[in-house]
């Protein structure tokens, strides 16, 4: 093989040079540097001055005057400035006025709530190392991170973080943490063997260490291969900057009934001024009737209304433990259709269990679950009450304590523990009564670790007892004996047999299987400074372990309750799948297991007619994850991504809503639309239940505001083709208070409702479903035409039974009122009538119904509302026709729903 060296200019890529499948040797001549001196000063300076510091880059803050303008973008916002500008030039300083204020409200509550800026490549920036040690000039010294160049040669030991992606060259028992980069639960075991390629997930690659994750064990010597944004977790931050996020599904609802509304109220106005221009009429008052017309068009109270609502509701989420960074999110949640939970720490609890223990003539059971100290060890009738000789292997053999009831150490040694004060052993004790003499630390290549001790054998003869533990297959070849009811029996091949079985049925239930053994050595054949691992022969077998990352207690119910909502929950992990589908058939996942490099293999077209089948995928890297999430985007799923890792970021930051655990990375938690921050996967159905809520309390809004707006186009259109009120029916502070004051009470009314009967039976909305639907398109079209001939009638009758149209337009505009009334009850169901008790069962509604009515009378009746608005006072006999009017209305709606009833049973 031909040994390229890397140029003063060029930043070699891990993925690229596939550094795993050369030998240390190769690598550092790649480099040039001798790993025994390291890189000289100079060339240090050189290859900085090329690359550029070991540093991600950052992601600049928008200004806040930017953000602000930012919220003009909306087309709701720009109706409304084009409104205030036609107000300005025909001098209507009043209303220009009130809508240049509302523009500015609008603008600062979404300003507001937008929160803390995002910033997840800053985050990752903040996660790195903030000094290393290496080797330069032939000495050891201590440099910034970022001063880290492609060639240095790295010391690491536990309790470091990597700094860089590096090849590892020298490796004594050494393992670090790379589960928020991989996902995978348990320490990653590293050596300095060379592996075959191609490896596309970094946790494959167990010769090579990654920037940011921990050292737990061991020390090594590793050249830097990769900095910056060429390191694995560079390549996130990448994918990250790639990543659009979608815009939420309501946004998308109130820009579409803008621009009907807006063409509507466009070619009415043309209409308007077409017929006022063939009367006569002035240009003054055609401007003053468009800009009443305007106004009456325009939902001026929706963006507030909907704010109010949603950043209500995520307060209510942020009292259960979900914190929503942007307020669309909250609603996003009602249609989620499919979630891809990441297992370790999301559905189960990332802390490794000790639940079975097999000696060679019985079986244990453990209850108890994490690092938790309760729980007993189980035993059937007839077998062994203790078993302290069987698990004392795994207390002595460990570096781990238990501090407070706190693992402090390797998280498996920490379960060994837990599960040794489980069985009644006194912890510290057992280790004073055997004093370590010697340790053979573990190691990939002979996957054991082994510690040696002063004892007394049976007789009272002083020995040096040898305790190992580790990997089942590696600790069983080496075995002659077992140890059974206190007596040594023959290692024999049904032993070997029964072992194996027992060792394969708990790896199928997802368990990770360790072993344990002793040897009793004589005192004066024994050195401790010579080759340890030849003691590790002919040992006596104790007892085999089945250890387990537990789901959540919580975790199946919450998941049965999202299926019962008619969500797809998946597992995608970075373990490896035969774990990943037994802890998901605990948790009622259904669905085959798939490593997430074969369903990246597959072809577009099977991806999508395999997905729904598919209910686990292991070994993910952060693209398949990504790929995922499309997927489903594209067969019409609207997709929620939980995780809490480095690699979950991209994943997170792509789904329609990303939700990140509260005890995961910044990165993570930066990346997502959402928070838990009680790592609880049941807040997540809570959560979806409440978006479901407040959606569908929002349609119940957006169907009572489409009605009041084509009722104010449809009126005005008709007055002014049949010249009804000079084809001006309402005044603009008429208008304005429909809006304000009738409209925005029972939005907030209908907003904060009671959740519907059934909700989370219902399937979620499917993606691109419009709540402008033909159903609603059609009742609301049915019932503005209705209130437009009431409204338009009983101004004529004004006229020709009074007299008057400015008393035709009071009892019009106090009829509208009474019907907008019967209107918001009516609009909490599209086909449940309103004539039963239930329609009274919410106080808010009760309240602002009453106020609303009281309202109604008063517009006429005082003084100071008729100066306000424009209104004449009108008598008992008139307020009966407003009254009968309502009534009516109620009638026409309900004959309406009744006859929708009707034909759906059909």
């Amino acid at each position: 093989m031909t040994v390229r060296s890397v140029s003063p200019g060029e930043q070699p890529h891990a993925a690229e040079d596939a550094w795993y499948t050369r030998d240390p040797e190769e690598v550092a001549a790649a480099f040039g540097v001798d790993p025994a001196v390291g890189l000289s000063t100079a060339r240090a300076a050189e290859l900085l001055a090329a690359h550029g510091p070991n540093a991600l880059p950052a992601e600049e803050r928008t200004p806040t005057w930017q953000r602000f303008l930012g919220q003009y973008r909306s087309y709701m916002q720009l109706v409304l400035l084009a409104a205030a500008a036609v107000s300005l030039i025909i001098q209507e300083w009043t209303t220009a006025i009130l809508l240049i204020v509302l523009t500015l409200l609008n603008a600062v509550i979404g300003l507001r709530q937008e929160g803390k800026a995002e910033s997840a490549m800053n985050a990752l920036q903040s996660m790195m190392k903030a000094s290393a040690r290496v080797r330069r000039d032939g000495t050891e010294a201590e440099i910034p991170a970022d001063r880290l160049v492609v060639g240095d040669i790295v010391l690491i030991t536990a309790g470091d973080q990597v700094a860089a992606d590096g090849r590892i060259i020298e490796a004594s028992a050494l393992q670090i943490d790379e589960s928020a980069l991989t996902g995978e639960s348990v320490p990653a075991a590293k050596d300095t063997g060379t592996l075959p390629g191609p490896l596309s997930s970094p946790g494959d690659r167990t010769c090579m260490a990654f920037m940011n994750t921990p050292v737990t064990h061991g020390s090594g010597v590793l050249v830097v291969t990769a900095t910056g944004a060429a390191t694995e977790v560079g390549k996130i931050s990448g994918m990250l900057s790639a990543t659009e996020k979608e815009v939420p599904p309501l946004t998308k609802e109130l820009d579409t009934l803008t621009l009907w509304i807006t063409g509507a109220a466009g070619l009415t106005m043309i209409v308007m001024f077409a017929l006022g221009r063939q009367r006569d009429q002035a240009w003054d008052a055609l401007f003053v009737s468009a800009v009443s017309l305007a106004i009456a068009a325009i939902p001026e109270a929706l963006p507030t209304v909907t704010q109010a609502i949603l950043s209500v509701g995520s307060l209510n989420l942020a009292e259960r433990n979900a914190i929503v960074k942007e307020l669309p999110s909250v609603e996003t949640l009602a249609f989620t259709s499919a979630i891809n939970s990441d297992k370790t720490g999301t559905l189960t609890m990332n802390e490794v269990t000790v639940v079975e223990v097999i000696s060679p003539t019985d079986r244990y059971t453990v209850s108890g679950t994490g690092y938790g100290l309760d729980g007993k060890v189980h035993h059937t009738v007839g077998s062994s009450a203790g078993l302290e000789d069987a698990i004392l292997p795994y207390l002595v053999a460990s570096d781990a304590k238990l501090v407070d009831g706190t693992v402090v150490g390797d998280p498996t040694e920490g379960a060994l523990l837990v599960l040794a004060h489980k069985a009644g052993l006194d912890i510290e004790g057992t280790r004073e009564a055997f004093p370590r003499l010697a340790t053979l630390p573990f190691d990939p290549t002979y996957k054991l670790m082994a510690t040696f001790h002063s004892a007394v054998d049976a007789s009272g003869r002083q020995v040096v007892r040898c305790f190992v533990k580790g990997a089942a297959p590696a600790v069983t070849a080496r075995a002659a004996t077992a140890l059974a009811a206190g007596e040594s029996i023959p290692w024999d091949a049904e032993l070997a047999e029964r072992a194996d079985a027992q060792t394969l049925r708990m790896g199928g239930e997802g368990l990770r299987v360790m072993a344990a053994a002793t040897r009793e050595l004589d005192p004066d054949a024994f050195d401790p400074e010579g080759d340890l691992l030849a003691y590790v022969t002919g040992l006596r077998m104790t007892s085999l372990v089945g250890m387990v990352d537990p789901p959540r207690e919580e975790a199946k119910a919450a998941v049965a309750g999202a299926q019962q909502g008619h969500i797809r929950v998946r597992m995608v992990t970075g373990d490896d799948v035969v774990t990943g589908a037994a802890i998901a058939r605990q948790l009622g996942i259904p669905g085959e297991a798939v490593l997430g490099a074969d369903f990246a293999a597959m072809s577009e077209e099977e991806q999508l007619a395999r997905i729904d089948d598919i209910g686990v995928v292991g070994r993910v890297a952060p693209e398949h994850k990504v790929l995922l999430a499309n997927t489903l985007k594209k067969k019409g799923d609207v997709v929620a991504m939980t995780g809490d890792g480095v690699n979950d970021a991209p994943a997170i930051k792509a789904a329609d809503i990303g939700i990140a655990m509260g005890s995961g990375t910044d990165v993570a938690k930066n990346a997502g639309r959402m928070i838990l921050s009680d790592d609880n996967f049941a807040t997540i159905v809570y959560a979806v239940e409440q978006g479901r809520r407040i959606y569908d309390n929002l349609t119940k809004y957006i169907r009572f505001v489409l009605l009041l707006l084509v009722t104010f186009v449809v009126t005005f259109l008709g007055a002014t083709v049949f010249n009804i009120a000079a084809g001006e029916p309402f005044t603009p502070p008429q208008v304005l208070w429909i809006h304000f004051v009738v409209n925005a009470s029972f939005g907030f009314a209908l907003g904060f409702d009671r959740e519907s009967p059934g909700l989370m039976r219902r399937r979620p909305r499917p993606r691109g479903e419009s709540v402008l639907s033909r159903p609603v398109l059609v009742t609301v079209g049915l019932a503005g035409l209705a209130l437009t001939v009431v409204l338009l009638g009983l101004i004529k009758l004004g006229e020709a039974r009074y007299g008057s149209t400015a008393t035709g337009q009071s009892i019009a505009f106090t009829a509208f009122a009474l019907c907008l009334i019967v209107a918001a009850f009516e609009c909490r169901s599209e086909t449940d009538s309103v004539l039963t008790t239930s329609t009274f069962d919410s106080k808010q509604m009760n309240w602002v119904a009453l106020a609303q009515f009281v309202l109604a009378v008063l517009v006429t009746q005082m003084d100071g509302f008729r100066r306000l608005l424009g209104t004449t006072a009108i008598d008992a006999r008139q307020f009966g026709w407003a009254l009968l009017s309502a009534v009516v209305f109620l009638l026409l709606w309900e004959l309406g729903k009744f006859l929708a009833r009707r034909s759906r049973r059909t």
